[in-house]
């Protein structure tokens, strides 16, 4: 079992370091840079997101700052749903 929890957390804190350092390289006639302006999120933005998202990543690597990291990477989720929902880019059923 710990075997199995050591490869989701070490998939969870490379998928959070690959995410942040996409978001340094976001051009602008890029698909992210189009979705990003239609949520409203600027520039400044996406970089502090990048950078939450490195530091998550490497947080969760650690047993002290594990819990507050897994918030910290799902608030970022709501607030991304939350401006999905805002900028009017869900459809609905």
């Amino acid at each position: 079992m710990k075997i199995i929890s050591s490869i989701l957390i070490l998939i969870t804190a490379v998928l959070s370091i690959k995410h942040g350092w996409d978001g340094f390289h976001i051009d602008a006639n890029t698909e992210q840079a189009k979705m990003a302006a239609e949520l409203g999120i600027g520039r400044a933005v996406i970089l502090v997101m990048s950078v939450v998202g490195i530091a998550v990543g490497i947080a969760i690597l650690f047993p002290q700052t594990y819990y507050i990291a897994c918030v910290i990477n799902a608030v970022t989720i709501v607030l991304i749903m939350a401006l999905s929902l805002k900028g009017g880019t869900i459809k609905q059923l």
